[in-house]
């Protein structure tokens, strides 16, 4: 007899749920979140399980990691994508858990990717440089609008970046001003060492795929943008087409239309929020040092705006990037971006 599992998993408990073929519930119990505590509930079902089946929170590591490492099949169930009868008038955590069973027993059970452990880490470390990367930013933005309200001229972001501390006093009388911009530039000098620090171990240590080498051929992107897309990917394989790479990216637009007429919106944040920033980043270096992006980009700002220009650019590089790591090889500009034709429009075919 088959069994299947299901563990709605919450910050402090989970609560798991077992049933059998007949959808028949032989277990129910709260448990804290102590790996030993749920491995003594699955044991007398080991033998029969086909699966755990684990709901996809932010602190989903450890149980699907210890629960590999002891030979159970996992499955990290994706909560964005997965439907429940919209005539129910109450649900809780056992209910959850053995919907997740029953969707795994129908074989209907919206998958996540379980990210390799061993580069799990190198991951977060570049995301943590990109939290840092942020945080920096704040800090600038937030000297460049003291010094515009006080002094009525703007300080570039660069300029900023090189003031010292003793350079304050030229600036500002008032010692509370002083204060406030003097602990701006230390934070932002500590930022980037974290940032630098972040960089050099990330770029000595982690291991570029071959497929992904093919990434630095391409306009934006550098060595860690290049990590970031690499490391955030996994697998591209994953994917079975550009267009659901793109939208995993969030490159695209989440809304209904019928007869051009917008109906209504999905949920914008499906995807990885960080391979987004990532596009959106190469985007606007492509922008900067390409004069067929250039244009593109005038073009699509002339009809819509800069944010959307860039948008769609990022659009571009993201389908463009599939096919480079799907097959290999590297980036041909002009595949995609063609001299402007007399009528001034852009040609294109190819990969987008």
């Amino acid at each position: 007899m088959k069994v299947y599992a299901g563990i709605d998993l919450h910050s402090s408990n989970n609560y798991v749920g077992i049933i059998d073929e007949q959808d028949r519930r032989l277990y129910q119990k709260r448990l804290p979140n102590q790996l030993d505590h749920i491995l003594c509930a699955l044991e007398p079902f080991k033998e029969t399980l086909e699966g755990v089946v684990v709901e996809s929170t932010y602190n989903w590591y450890w149980i699907v990691d210890g629960l590999q490492e002891h030979g159970y099949r996992v499955h990290l169930a994706n909560p964005s994508a997965i439907k429940q009868y919209e005539g129910l008038k109450h649900t809780d955590d056992k209910w959850d858990s053995f919907w997740l069973a029953h969707m795994k027993r129908l074989n209907i059970l919206p998958e996540g990717y379980i990210y390799p452990k061993e580069e799990r880490s190198v991951r977060d470390a570049l995301r943590r440089r990109l939290f840092f990367v942020r945080h920096r930013t704040s800090h600038i933005l937030s000297i460049q609008s003291t010094i515009i309200r006080n002094l009525g001229y703007k300080v570039s972001a660069r300029d900023i970046k090189r003031l010292d501390e003793s350079d304050v006093d030229k600036l500002f009388d008032d010692p509370y001003l002083r204060l406030v911009v003097r602990n701006g530039i230390s934070a932002v000098r500590f930022l980037k060492e974290r940032i630098k620090e972040i960089e050099r171990a990330v770029t000595s240590h982690a291991e570029v795929k071959p497929e992904f080498e093919y990434l630095q051929t391409m306009p934006g992107i550098g060595r860690i943008l290049g990590l970031t897309i690499m490391l955030e990917v996994g697998d591209i394989n994953r994917f079975p087409s550009a267009g659901n790479y793109s939208s995993y990216c969030r490159c695209v637009k989440s809304e209904k239309l019928s007869n051009n007429k917008k109906k209504g919106e999905g949920n914008r944040k499906n995807g990885n929020k960080y391979l987004g920033w990532a596009y959106v980043e190469a985007a606007n270096f492509a922008v900067r040092f390409y004069p067929e992006f250039q244009r593109f980009y005038q073009r699509k700002k002339a009809k819509k705006n800069g944010v959307v220009a860039i948008k769609a650019l990022s659009n571009k590089l993201a389908r463009a990037s599939y096919h480079v790591m799907r097959d290999r090889v590297p980036y041909d500009i002009d595949r995609h971006f063609y001299n402007y034709s007399a009528c001034g429009r852009e040609s294109e075919k190819g990969l987008v």
